[in-house]
């Protein structure tokens, strides 16, 4: 790979921005394309689908000729509010899932290193925990999951101001209707609020902790696989 190519595709890994790399098997060259660039790119097509899968592979030019599609993807980041029963299930399944997962919660009594062992534990309130893991960006999932509109709304105001790439809610349809009353008095629209996933979770019919973690990750997975690749990634991309 040419240095130029390296370090700017770097450059995109350092900033959480997804690229690809094509590269001409018949001569060996090399182009980076930005998630924002890929509306004018020829070969559009194959490299929406390729970022939507997330995975590299051989693809077709519009003449014919092969070319590799390499993938480079920031890791996902899940940020759950509420170190809860929910939560607690969560955890093994992000994990093998790949998820980058950090737990927070400013109630000492529920976010402890026996409750959760092995999982990144931040027992701040929101504004302060998302100082510690840094930025919230297009490529963090959030779950709000306290019950608790002190501790959820700062967190979901965060995650709609950043366009987090996935955002849930726990709570029954009356008590996001209230939540919703609440942003809307913060200033968004019901465009914006409308990508909260509330009640959260897929419709499984989900009764236990560990049936609605399942049902969350089921819908963060059908959601990240539904949005990369398309027009909002790549408006991301250019963000």
């Amino acid at each position: 790979m040419r240095l130029d190519t390296l370090s700017a595709l770097n450059a995109e890994r350092a900033a959480r921005r997804a690229a690809l790399i094509v590269t001409d098997p018949a001569d060996g060259s090399q182009r980076l394309v930005r998630a924002a660039d890929i509306p004018a790119d020829p070969l559009a097509e194959v490299l929406r689908e390729r970022l939507r899968s997330g995975r590299s592979g051989l693809a077709e030019q519009p003449d014919g000729r092969p070319v590799f599609v390499a993938v480079h993807l920031p890791p996902v980041r899940f940020v759950v509010v509420g170190a809860v029963h929910i939560s607690q299930a969560l955890a093994p399944m992000a994990a093998q899932l790949g998820l980058d997962l950090t737990v927070i919660d400013p109630r000492t009594a529920f976010a402890s290193p026996e409750r959760f062992p092995g999982v990144r534990l931040i027992a701040q309130w929101p504004d302060k925990a998302f100082e510690e893991i840094g930025p919230l960006d297009a490529y963090t999932a959030l779950a709000a999951l306290t019950h608790d509109p002190k501790i959820d709304d700062p967190a979901l105001v965060a995650a709609l101001r950043a366009d987090c790439a996935y955002i849930g809610a726990l709570g029954s349809r009356k008590t996001h209707g209230r939540r919703v009353e609440r942003l809307k008095e913060a200033g968004f629209d019901e465009a914006a609020i409308g990508r909260i996933h509330a009640p959260i979770g897929l419709d499984l019919g989900a009764v236990s902790p560990a049936e609605i973690a399942l049902s969350i990750l089921a819908q963060l997975v059908a959601t990240l696989r539904k949005e990369r690749g398309g027009d909002r990634d790549a408006a991301r991309g250019g963000a």
